[in-house]
């Protein structure tokens, strides 16, 4: 039941990042070409002796650059990198993260085993760092109270993706090696499901194939 819940909210909060990211952005963009469009026509009124049409879109461009939108780049940007931190998390768990196994493939399923566990453990060992690493990076940023410049946020607020995305995926990588180890499954990314790509083996190894997995 927890892991269900922990698996539907990591699934909205990446939904939720990535929607507000481009809603933002699509926001600024309107913005800003509505700001150019209300000048160009107050430039044509005057050029045109348009007094009326001039008096419309200089007060069009007033209320519009009364919104200040100089913060949306810097909050998209932070948007997107929680949501590529929590979205690596996501990518471990459903398999959809690029690996090179060519050389596993083709070894023996009795080598492939050690080296796909040597392979997720190396996994699990460095997201594992990198938590450590970044929570005492936040608590470093904390301690200096740096804030950002446009949203003026408190910047360990922001850095904590790092430690939490981190620990979010070395859960997931050591989930994915209790797995292989109890099943020799290994989660992996349906083709089937891309447009475009025929639904094909995954791979010319009987081996493999007959798992209905690959590392």
């Amino acid at each position: 039941m927890a892991l269900r819940i922990l698996d539907r909210f990591e699934e909205i909060l990446i939904t939720t990042l990535m929607a507000l990211a481009v809603a933002l952005i699509f926001v600024a963009v309107v913005h800003r070409f509505s700001l150019t469009f209300s000048a160009d026509i107050v430039a044509y009124a005057r050029k045109n002796d348009l007094p009326g049409l001039g008096d419309a879109a200089r007060s069009t461009f007033k209320t519009i650059n009364a919104l200040k939108l100089t913060w949306a780049q810097e909050a998209c940007i932070y948007l997107f990198v929680w949501m590529a931190k929590f979205g690596a998390a996501y990518g471990v768990r459903t398999g959809i993260h690029v690996g090179v196994d060519i050389l596993v493939e083709r070894l023996s399923p009795a080598k492939r085993r050690p080296v796909t566990i040597l392979a997720m453990s190396g996994g699990v060992i460095f997201t594992a760092l990198v938590t450590w690493i970044g929570t005492d990076f936040v608590w470093h940023v904390a301690k200096g109270g740096q804030t950002s410049p446009d949203l003026e946020l408190q910047m360990w607020l922001i850095y904590l993706a790092v430690p939490l995305g981190s620990a979010l995926m070395c859960f997931r990588f050591t989930q994915a090696l209790w797995r292989f180890i109890k099943t020799g499954e290994v989660a992996h990314h349906d083709h089937g499901a891309v447009d475009g790509l025929e639904d094909e083996p995954l791979s010319t190894s009987p081996d493999t194939n007959s798992r209905g997995a690959r590392p």
